[in-house]
């Protein structure tokens, strides 16, 4: 009799937990389509979906669970950055320089972590890993009072130890050398690595804190640190998609930014938040972080956007569906992941409808089984809609670029997909520039020559499996 009783109170419990889990579904302000999936999700696999959603599916932007996390950071700076660097960060007089069709963008992009256009820039475009590696270990060579470097992968290959043994050597030079690594995508990476940087005297934090509790264990283990940012000397920045790993530094294709000029004080604001949000500690005159930068003509103007869960608004998204319902002659775009929100996807579509030249380049072969599947399901719609997509042949392309009308790059980390929208910690660089923006033109052209286009008619006639299996991963595609 008890048995059956506790058998009843148990299955009662379970059916209100689903329910009630369902029912916060419903209520949030996320995308459907991540809503229905995961609905799915428990309703195919009740047990394994709700663990599975209170791990990667709840919206901790929603909770406010990561904005507590940011006050001492944000109180510290208030306490110890002067008049100058607050306007250098956060002046707007600088927006007036844009074109004048472009400056609502600005202040849409500045609106969260009130980081503002900045002037007197000159940025080098890098699309070879080797370019990078050489340039990057050059700068290191040369520091002089500090380095500051945050990655998503740092791996231990042959070009990342070097870089590794660099960084060590600058610190047991008396270079402040500070380093973030991505601490769950890196889980293979034993500590004793990162031990060995420390008695060297690098400053190492983990990003995402290995001391986990049963109520933080979604968050920590969902929301990744997927940004690149390199700052030397506070004069020197690096950013884009290329990671610390001999894939970037060899084998794949990418895309990278060198930049000089006020732009790496955007940069060293968001580093310098992470590192202090993940237990760093930064307590000098931050007046040697932020020096003063050279003028320069013809200056480039960039806008260094961050995104994180711990923001109220998913503004690199929002950024990104501006530009393309904005663009008026073309917008080229390329992604390695192209799993759009339903407000980019219309967005892109309604842009083609009008008459627009909307191109996407992704990689014909994927470096995740189910990315490939996942990228194509949306190609019938697109190519419906007059969008044209190119898939690039040999070397996989990494690159998260996109150009539009001759005037607006956008280069960074976040791929075209839900994760790098609404759960990773991403950063990507808005250049305001026609020089720029021919540059990156050429530069999709270019590999416009290595890509198969994909007709409407050619895709019509896929194997029907391929069909069911794109639309069975399409279902998950919020989750992925």
């Amino acid at each position: 009799m008890a048995l059956q009783i506790f058998s009843n109170v148990f299955s009662i419990l379970y059916i209100l937990l689903i329910v009630g889990t369902i029912l916060i579904i419903l209520t949030d302000n996320q995308d459907s389509g991540r809503k229905i999936s995961w609905i799915l999700v428990i309703g195919l696999l009740p047990i394994v979906g709700l663990l599975c959603y209170v791990v990667f599916g709840f919206n901790w932007r929603r909770a406010g669970f990561f904005q507590r996390r940011h006050k001492n950071f944000l109180k510290e700076f208030d306490e110890m950055a002067d008049g100058r660097i607050k306007d250098l960060l956060f002046g707007h007089s600088v927006e007036e320089k844009i074109r004048e069709d472009y400056r609502e963008v600005a202040r849409l992009l500045s609106e969260v972590d009130k980081i503002t256009v900045s002037d007197d820039n000159d940025i080098e475009i890098i699309t070879s890993g080797k370019r990078k590696f050489d340039a990057l270990t050059e700068d290191i060579r040369n520091a002089r009072d500090h380095i500051h470097m945050e990655y998503f992968y740092f791996k231990k290959d042959m070009g990342s130890r070097k870089i590794r043994a660099l960084l060590m050597q600058k610190a047991r030079e008396g270079v402040k050398v500070r380093f973030i690594h991505e601490n769950i995508a890196n889980i293979e990476i034993s500590s004793r690595y990162y031990n060995e940087m420390k008695k060297a005297g690098v400053e190492v934090v983990p990003f995402t804190n290995t001391r986990i509790t049963h109520l933080t264990i979604g968050a920590q283990l969902n929301y990744r640190d997927h940004r690149k940012i390199v700052v030397i000397d506070g004069k020197i920045g690096y950013t884009g998609g290329m990671n610390i790993s001999d894939d970037y530094f060899v084998r794949w294709r990418d895309t990278h930014m060198r930049i000089t000029g006020e732009a790496v004080s955007s940069l060293q604001y968001s580093f310098m938040n992470s590192f202090i949000t993940s237990g760093g500690k930064i307590r000098e005159d931050y007046s040697r972080y932020f020096p003063q930068h050279v003028k320069l003509s013809p200056a480039k103007l960039i806008q260094i956007v961050p995104d994180e869960p711990d923001n109220q608004w998913p503004v690199i998204q929002m950024g990104t569906v501006w530009a393309v319902q904005h663009a008026r002659n073309y917008i080229y775009i390329q992604t390695p992941y192209f799993v759009p929100p339903e407000p980019l996807l219309q967005a892109l579509e309604s842009t083609a409808l009008k008459g627009v030249d909307v191109r996407i380049m992704i990689p014909k072969k994927a470096d995740l089984c189910y990315m490939g599947p996942a990228n194509r399901s949306y190609y019938t719609e697109c190519l419906e809609a007059g969008i044209k997509i190119y898939e690039k042949t040999g070397n996989f392309i990494h690159s998260k670029t996109l150009v539009a009308d001759d005037y607006l790059s956008i280069l960074g980390s976040a791929n075209m997909d839900y994760r790098s929208f609404d759960l990773n910690y991403e950063i990507n660089t808005y250049i305001y520039d026609e020089s720029v923006s021919r540059e990156n033109k050429a530069i999709f052209l270019y590999d416009l020559e290595s890509c198969e286009e994909v007709t409407l008619e050619k895709w019509r006639k896929i194997p029907w499996y391929s069909k069911l299996l794109q639309s069975l991963i399409r279902l998950f595609a919020p989750l992925l």
